[in-house]
């Protein structure tokens, strides 16, 4: 285990002063101990990671694009943020392999599983948060995630995967409407929304069709 924790710290670029954040972060529901004040897994972790990632990454990208608009900022972060693109994130760093999980959850693809690691590496750059900082985060997130340009495979998937999760029970497949243009000619953005028999899902923006309706798919991929 010792030597899994070492890989991923070192995939990491940050060394832990209290080893124990990274352990608890890297200990599956399945494997959680109780204690009395509560349950010793990753999931306390995982809810405070999520909120230093919105943070971090909203806080970058307004930074790196000043003449953006609302939405696009906002769908940026979605795909830097998703599940797809953080459970991709978490197996480049070895995280799966890392977890302490049972053997049921093993023995079930637990490791590999893209909810599973998406968990564990809020977690983990929580636990990166405790013990160093949010500027020990922001270096995290710094080294560890792509940029903007890496993360369309995320996004071009998303309509694929929102139609097989409609579609699995029999249900209908999706449909998209563009609800809305705004932006100069030159530059304009769209507002994609998405709808499940007839009823909205959610809303998505892009600089082209195409991809306000594949943001409008992942964001209902969030939703749902």
């Amino acid at each position: 285990m010792q030597e899994k924790l070492k890989r991923v710290t070192d995939a990491l670029g940050y060394t832990f002063r209290d080893e124990a954040l990274l352990r608890r972060a890297l200990t599956h529901p399945s494997a959680g101990q109780e204690k009395a004040g509560g349950k010793e897994d990753n999931q306390r972790l995982e809810f405070l990671g999520d909120a230093v990632l919105q943070y971090l990454m909203s806080d970058k990208l307004f930074r790196a694009h000043p003449s953006d608009r609302e939405g696009s900022l906002t769908h940026m972060r979605a795909l830097l943020v998703c599940e797809a693109a953080l459970s991709q994130i978490a197996a480049k760093l070895g995280i799966g392999e890392a977890l302490a999980m049972d053997r049921g959850e093993e023995l079930t693809g637990g490791r590999t599983k893209p909810s599973v690691l998406c968990d564990a590496m809020e977690a983990v750059l929580a636990a990166v948060y405790l013990d160093g900082g949010m500027d020990a985060a922001r270096a995290v997130i710094e080294r560890c995630w792509p940029g903007e340009g890496e993360v369309s495979r995320p996004m071009q998937a998303s309509k694929g995967q929102l139609q097989e999760l409609l579609q699995k029970n029999g249900g209908e497949p999706p449909t998209y409407a563009i609800v809305g243009t705004s932006g100069p000619p030159h530059a304009p953005e769209f507002e994609a929304a998405v709808y499940r028999g007839g009823t909205e899902i959610a809303r998505g923006t892009g600089r082209t069709k195409k991809q306000a309706e594949q943001a409008a798919a992942l964001a209902a991929l969030q939703v749902l």
